[in-house]
């Protein structure tokens, strides 16, 4: 626990690591934040206004939401790296299928299409 908070600290620093610290490079990269954008659109590809996303946290419940805009794009902003989250969209009692944005994923940009059938 001590090897991560040092780690923790050290990142947000922007200090390198010293070699044999004995930290997995894909520790490192998921650490922070990240954005998870895309687009929700309907069974023929229609993007879909009013349209709502639902970001879940796997382990906490923790559940954002966000209502598409008139292009029917959807965006949350600081998405911890190191969580798990399901991501699906409803929009008139109709749901899109599930998607995951696994902690295992190191983009910090993530894009995701959704299809409301």
């Amino acid at each position: 626990m001590r090897k991560r908070m040092l780690l923790a600290a050290a990142l947000s620093l922007g200090a390198a690591l010293p070699a044999g610290f004995g930290v997995s490079a894909a520790y490192a990269q998921n650490f922070g934040q990240r954005v998870v954008n895309g687009v929700v659109e309907d069974a023929d590809s229609v993007p879909l206004p009013g349209a709502t996303v639902f970001l879940r946290n796997t382990k906490s419940k923790v559940i954002r939401s966000f209502t598409t805009a008139t292009d029917g794009h959807f965006r949350f902003a600081q998405v911890n790296m190191p969580d798990d989250f399901d991501l699906w969209a409803e929009k008139n009692g109709k749901k899109s299928a599930v998607k995951t944005v696994s902690s295992w994923d190191t983009r910090k940009e993530v894009n995701v299409e959704l299809k409301v059938k």
